[in-house]
């Protein structure tokens, strides 16, 4: 029986935290019928009947069932934005483009760096050094 006490005061204590949480964090146009000072007050002293009270009557309803901007995945007057950096496509196709050429110039050094030990071979063999035109990429 005493667990059962246990975790009702946890789940009041949580559910309290999240009320004071919602309501501290709410913007002053979403809150209804009473200043957030009396809404505080009342989750405070009465936690479990205040928390719910501020969960039925003392937050505003969004539109859409969306209770927070977040909800929506961003703000709505905002134009969602990349959060990190791997989400930006634009840094994406920078990454690849620098990606490319240093690949490209790798390849252009490894290709310079084996003609140059072919036509070693050549003179050491005594033929004469190879005079053909590099393929462009």
């Amino acid at each position: 029986m005493a667990r059962l006490y246990i975790l009702i005061f946890l789940v009041q204590v949580v559910l309290a935290v999240c009320a004071l949480i919602s309501c501290l964090s709410a913007e002053e146009d979403g809150i209804r019928h009473l200043p957030r000072i009396a809404w505080v007050l009342i989750i405070l002293f009465f936690p479990l009947v205040g928390s719910i009270a501020w969960f039925v009557a003392g937050r505003e309803r969004r539109p859409g069932g969306a209770s927070t901007p977040w909800a929506t995945g961003g703000r709505p007057a905002e134009r969602a934005r990349p959060v990190a950096p791997d989400d930006d496509p634009e840094f994406l196709r920078s990454i690849e483009e620098s990606s490319r050429q240093e690949d490209q110039e790798l390849f252009r050094r490894w290709e310079d760096d084996l003609r140059k030990r072919e036509d070693d071979l050549r003179k050491r063999e005594g033929e004469p050094p190879r005079e053909e035109p590099r393929p462009e990429m």
